[in-house]
């Protein structure tokens, strides 16, 4: 029996124009676009750069796509990656182990047998699948340590995670005291990721997961989590504000360290504006480094 063959087109690209040409290879037809730096577990190019992998449905498509990606700029090297049968589904496993990811909290898949260090660890069990978020990223630790340190304003709060992939920041949310979580993404893959994952911690009835997006949520929540990209983040800054209770706290993730003055300066000359908190920063002191912002609500 063939085994099949999953085509898809790496091209090593700079930061600042991961956006363009990430939504370039959508419009040529891409099912999906991984970004690999420094920080995912499979490693990009390196030296300030981004590896966008783009997977096509077919061959012919993928090399259509490296045809238009050259016409449109010769300086672009993409190149063909195929690979053969269903393995590649599960090799990242093996980059996955055990971490510290809070002071408190540790991250460990349900494919390795982990026993507590001490009473006042909080083991997490977590498998991402497909979606984003195993916690070994910046933008989502740098989001969990802001959560570590306000467990006071968690305790016995509602929580909103928008676009919560694996359903990592929900769930410490819900381990540092929150009454209970709804996690929304409008990729409708993710959504029986974060089931599992609350299950196997035993949280699954304290948190909603649905298939929707902010500009739908209609009521107020006294802490909202936004772990995107800023692309994402400057659109929908209205309706996550409105997401936020009076004198409720609103963080961001996914941002660059370059873009965070423009997103401090959107979300805080809304008509409903936010107050700056506190801003957190994670990286090798260079502009490719991520950050974190916390916002108050007024």
């Amino acid at each position: 029996m063939t085994e099949p063959v999953y085509p898809f087109v790496a091209v090593d690209v700079p930061r600042d124009r991961v956006e363009e040409l990430g939504a370039t290879l959508f419009d040529l037809g891409a099912m999906g676009v991984e970004e690999r730096d420094e920080q995912t577990l499979a490693k990009g190019a390196g030296s300030g750069k981004v590896t966008l992998v783009a997977s096509f449905s077919t061959r012919e498509e993928a090399d259509q796509a490296i045809a238009a990606l050259v016409e449109e700029d010769a300086s672009l090297a993409p190149r063909i990656e195929e690979i053969v049968g269903d393995a590649w589904r599960d090799a990242w496993k093996q980059h996955f182990e055990p971490f510290q990811f809070t002071p408190d909290v540790i991250v460990v898949p349900p494919w390795v047998a982990y026993e507590k260090k001490h009473a006042d660890e909080h083991v997490l069990e977590l498998e991402p699948g497909r979606a984003f978020g195993t916690g070994l990223h910046a933008t989502t630790a740098l989001v969990a340590e802001m959560l570590h340190d306000r467990k006071s304003s968690l305790s016995g709060a509602r929580v909103l995670d928008v676009g919560t992939g694996s359903g990592i920041l929900a769930l410490v949310a819900l381990i540092y005291g929150a009454a209970s979580a709804l996690a929304i993404d409008n990729d409708a893959e993710v959504i029986d990721v974060v089931r599992e994952n609350a299950e196997r911690n035993h949280l699954a009835d304290r948190i909603v997961v649905r298939e929707q997006t902010i500009e739908s949520v209609t009521e107020p929540f006294p802490v909202v989590l936004a772990n995107i990209e800023t692309r994402v983040l400057r659109p929908i800054a209205e309706d996550l504000a409105r997401a936020v209770s009076p004198s409720g706290l609103l963080i961001l993730s996914g941002i660059l360290a370059a873009e965070h003055d423009e997103i401090v300066a959107r979300y805080t000359s809304l008509a409903r504006p936010l107050r700056h908190l506190e801003t957190r920063r994670r990286g090798d002191g260079t502009g490719d480094d991520w950050v974190a912002i916390a916002f108050a609500a007024s």
